[in-house]
C-alpha cells in the first residue's frame, strides 16, 4: 500500500487518468487505492506556488528589540548612579534620575492612571510610568501584543533563553494541556487581583501611598530588590530562568500579568496575522515557529491575546503571499511599518510628557537623601 503515496493526475473518477501507481498490489485493493488518493487532499496534485523571497524582517524586529533592551540597560545604570550618589551621602557620581526607570512600576502606574482619571490632573510622583503605560495601551490596541514581541526587556531577555535552549537541547519543551491551560489562567487571575486592589483605592488613598516614604522611593526599592537578592528571591529568579531556557517564554505565557492587561487590549487590533488558503501549501513551519503555540497553519485570521505580533511565522512561511500581517485581513504590514508605528506611539507619548512638564518626579535632594539610605526601612504601608 505504500504506492498509494504517489499523486494521481485528476480529480474526480477514481479509475480515470494514469493507474500506474497502483500497479503491482492485488487487483481487489487496487480500487481502494486509488479512490483514497483521489479524496485525499495530500495525495492530490500539489497547488502551484511562488517561493517567498528574502527580506529584513527578523533583522528589523531583532534591531527594535536589542535598541529597547539597551535602552533598559542604560537607564538602569543611570539610575543605580544616582542612588549610589544618595546613599554615599553625595559621594558618587551625580546624574539625574532617568525618570524611564518607572516603567518599572506598573502598579504605581495603575494608581497615577485612576488619580488622573479621578482628578483631572497629572500626578507628580511617578508620572513617566504613568504615559509609559497609556503608551504600551495604544500599542496593544493598534498593533497587537507588539509591546512583548518588539519592546519588553523582560520578553526579550525570555526569547534569547529559549533560542539557547534550543540551540543545546535541539528542542523546547512543551506542557500538556491539561497543565497549560490552569497555568495560562495564572497571569490573568495576577492582573484581576492588582486591577481589584488598585480599583478599590480612593483617589486619597492613592495619593496618600505615593506621596509617602515607600511610594516615593518605590523604584530605589525595586532596584534594591534586584541588587540584594534574598536566598528564596535568587531560588525563584533561577527557577524563571532555567524553565524559560526549556519552555517558551514561561513568564510571559503563565505569569506576567502585565502582558495578560495588555493582551485583552489587543483584541481590539485592526492588525492581525492572516493566511490566505488559495496561496497557503499546508506544510505547517508557522505554527511551529509560533513561540505562543497558536495554530496559525490551521486558522485564517489570528485573534488570540496570546499573539505577539512577532512575525515569526511570516518568517516561517515559504510561500509567498500565504501569511502576512494585515490591518482588517487586508493590507499587508511590513515590519518596517510596524517598527516605525511602534517609534511613533512610543516616542510620541515620551515627548507629549516632556513637553508638558509632566515626565519628571519632582522630589527635593533633601528627602532623596534622607529616604534613600533608609530604603530597606520602609515597609509596604
Amino acid at each position: 500500500m505504500s504506492n498509494c503515496s504517489r499523486p494521481t493526475s485528476g480529480f474526480g473518477n477514481p479509475f480515470s487518468g494514469d493507474r500506474s501507481h497502483c500497479r503491482g498490489i492485488p487487483r481487489a485493493l487496487q480500487w481502494g487505492c486509488m479512490a483514497t488518493a483521489a479524496v485525499s487532499p495530500t495525495q492530490t496534485k500539489k497547488k502551484a506556488w511562488i517561493r517567498r523571497r528574502p527580506d529584513s524582517t527578523s533583522w528589523v524586529r531583532r534591531a527594535v528589540q536589542l535598541g529597547f533592551l539597551a535602552l533598559n540597560i542604560w537607564i538602569g545604570v543611570e539610575f543605580w548612579l544616582f542612588v549610589r550618589h544618595y546613599e554615599t551621602g553625595g559621594a558618587g557620581i551625580w546624574v539625574d534620575r532617568p525618570a524611564g526607570i518607572e516603567g518599572w512600576l506598573p502598579i504605581a502606574s495603575l494608581m497615577n492612571l485612576k488619580l488622573w482619571w479621578a482628578t483631572g490632573k497629572v500626578p507628580g510622583v511617578h508620572p513617566a510610568g504613568m504615559f509609559l503605560l497609556l503608551a504600551f495601551v495604544a500599542i496593544s490596541l493598534l498593533l497587537r501584543k507588539a509591546f512583548c514581541g518588539w519592546l519588553c526587556p523582560i520578553g526579550t531577555i525570555s526569547e534569547y533563553l529559549w533560542r539557547l535552549g534550543r540551540k543545546l537541547f535541539r528542542r523546547n519543551f512543551a506542557l500538556p494541556k491539561w497543565a497549560d491551560l490552569p497555568l495560562r489562567s495564572l497571569k490573568y487571575i495576577l492582573m484581576g487581583l492588582f486591577l481589584y486592589a488598585v480599583g478599590g483605592m480612593s483617589a486619597a488613598a492613592i495619593a496618600f501611598f505615593l506621596e509617602g516614604p515607600y511610594g516615593l522611593i518605590a523604584d530605589v526599592k525595586m532596584l534594591n530588590f534586584f541588587r540584594y537578592f534574598s536566598f528564596g528571591g535568587a531560588l525563584v529568579i533561577a527557577a524563571l530562568v532555567l524553565l524559560s531556557v526549556f519552555v517558551q517564554n514561561f513568564w510571559c505565557r503563565y505569569l506576567c500579568p502585565y502582558g495578560a492587561l495588555l493582551g485583552l487590549f489587543s483584541w481590539m487590533s485592526p492588525v492581525r496575522i492572516r493566511r490566505v488558503e488559495s496561496k497557503c501549501i499546508d506544510c505547517a513551519p508557522c505554527a511551529r515557529a509560533c513561540p505562543s503555540q497558536l495554530a496559525v497553519d490551521k486558522l485564517i485570521q489570528i485573534q488570540s491575546p496570546e499573539c505577539l505580533g512577532c512575525y515569526e511565522c511570516v518568517v516561517s512561511c515559504p510561500a509567498e503571499g500565504a501569511l502576512d500581517m494585515t490591518v482588517l485581513g487586508r493590507r499587508p504590514v511590513p515590519a518596517w511599518a510596524m517598527a516605525a508605528a511602534l517609534s511613533a506611539i512610543f516616542f510620541g507619548a515620551v515627548s507629549y510628557a516632556k513637553l508638558t512638564g509632566s515626565w519628571h518626579t519632582n522630589v527635593p535632594s533633601d528627602t532623596y537623601f534622607q529616604l534613600v539610605p533608609r530604603a530597606n526601612e520602609f515597609g509596604h504601608p
